[in-house]
């Protein structure tokens, strides 16, 4: 008899060789085949790699021009034709597309002759709580699909091994074919994180040690927390290849303590609803690799692009979806460009990191702009006995800190925030504070650190 971790292994080797294929070949997908390709190509040229690009950013191009009557009139509004793209200083030519111009234009931006029944509808829900509605092909879908189980294997975990996820509102068990799909091929379980209670990740833990995954997946926040709740109930180690971070910026105290608990590494992912994944750490963690199998990625710094760096806004094009063309899509984030390239042999491009969003960012009394992302990290390491913190500006010159106390915190915690509040924003800047028992996510799961409505 077979028990154990072998069991385990030959359960993953059969779904990987025989359940993951037919799965494929009964929804004529061809996402195992992308993912192979990719890592066959993973080495190629960083020349050929950008000539790959440009020949899709022309077809797209073209395409957005001849079927979608959003674009033939904003480019007709600036002089550009399709004609004219010839060099890579040519794509500034093309306008910047904006959250507002998606809402204000979805049935022009959609390409004519698409038929609504093989259009896919999105949504993303928005830093601001204003949600984006946008459609895809499942032709794209699956070719997003295939990019990301090649960069998930970056971990480690390979598939048809379980994954533990700390997410936000789990879709595998939404009925019965969802929950036969996921035990046969998605092999994923969750701790809901609109729901991360003591019990609930109490019995998340013991689901671990059970079904023994090799991947850990969450929201980069939410995974932190239930790292110190396992190293405050000191339960035992845990061997996961891989710890796999995404959805919000990583901090790097988040960072130590996860590895610190589970004894492994953290890989960084970047991505979002509108366009999947944007960037990812492979297993030498020293930037993140820019996807640019089906994006175009540009940080832009006051309409320039970005030096080494220097931190800058990012615009996307995505190179795959014909049925709603994205093209120099400012998504609101912030991200540093890296100069370096990375020793493991893959040729993509680096992000050096991510530097939150432009919703993140709050003003100081005299109008200096101030990352929230990294008040956040810098407040949370600082001050004794603080456990989380939240930092919300409705006015110029006031700011409410919604905290969260451990058992440390007293009247030095108090000295040091106000030597903080001092510090960073100047003598004018007012603060309240608020304690409460804990600070909840965001409808889709995610934490936000710093909120801004003074620019809403």
């Amino acid at each position: 008899m077979i028990y154990g971790k072998e069991a385990m292994s030959l359960t993953s080797f059969f779904i990987r060789k025989a359940v993951a294929p037919l799965w494929a070949y009964h929804e004529r997908s061809p996402y195992l085949k992308i993912s192979r390709d990719l890592k066959v190509h993973e080495q190629i040229s960083l020349d050929e790699r950008l000539s790959r690009q440009w020949d899709q950013l022309v077809k797209m191009v073209g395409h957005a021009w001849a079927k979608c009557p959003y674009y033939r009139c904003r480019f007709g509004q600036t002089g550009f034709q399709p004609g004219m793209l010839k060099s890579w200083e040519d794509l500034k030519r093309l306008p910047i597309l904006t959250k507002d111009d998606i809402r204000e234009n979805t049935a022009t931006m959609i390409a004519q002759g698409e038929k609504e029944e093989n259009l896919i509808p999105r949504k993303t829900s928005g830093s601001t709580g204003v949600s984006l509605n946008f459609y895809v092909k499942d032709s794209e879908f699956q070719f997003k699909r295939g990019v990301t189980l090649y960069r998930d294997e970056w971990t480690g975990w390979k598939l048809g091994d379980w994954r533990a996820m700390v997410w936000g509102n789990p879709t595998y068990l939404v009925n019965w074919r969802s929950r036969i799909r996921n035990n046969l091929l998605e092999r994923m379980f969750s701790l809901d994180t609109l729901k991360m209670n003591e019990a609930m990740m109490h019995d998340f833990s013991k689901k671990i040690m059970t079904k023994k995954p090799t991947l850990l997946f969450g929201h980069a926040h939410s995974l932190y927390l239930f790292a110190d709740y396992c190293k405050k109930q000191d339960y035992p180690l845990y061997p996961f290849k891989g710890i796999l971070s995404t959805a919000m910026v990583l901090h790097d105290h988040e960072r130590t303590l996860c590895e610190e608990v589970f004894r492994t590494r953290v890989f960084n992912r970047y991505g979002c609803e509108e366009v999947s994944l944007i960037a990812s750490e492979c297993e030498l963690h020293d930037g993140l690799h820019i996807n640019t199998d089906n994006l175009i990625v540009e940080i832009l710094k006051d309409g320039r692009e970005a030096e080494p760096g220097e931190e800058g806004q990012l615009v996307i094009t995505d190179l795959t979806n014909l049925a709603m063309p994205f093209l120099r899509y400012q998504m609101g984030d912030l991200a540093v460009p890296s100069s370096k390239r990375c020793p493991c042999g893959r040729t993509y491009p680096l992000l050096e990191r991510l530097a939150g969003r432009v919703a993140d960012y709050l003003l100081t009394p005299e109008g200096e702009w101030v990352s929230g992302i990294s008040l956040t990290e810098n407040f949370a390491t600082l001050i004794p006995g603080l456990k989380q913190i939240q930092i919300i500006q409705n006015q110029r010159e006031r700011i409410l800190l919604r905290m969260v106390k451990g058992e440390e915190f007293g009247e030095s915690s108090l000295e040091e925030i106000k030597r903080l509040i001092k510090n960073r924003f100047g003598p004018r800047m007012d603060y309240t504070l608020e304690f409460v028992e804990r600070l909840f996510p965001e409808p889709s799961g995610k934490y936000r650190f710093s909120i801004c409505n003074l620019h809403d």
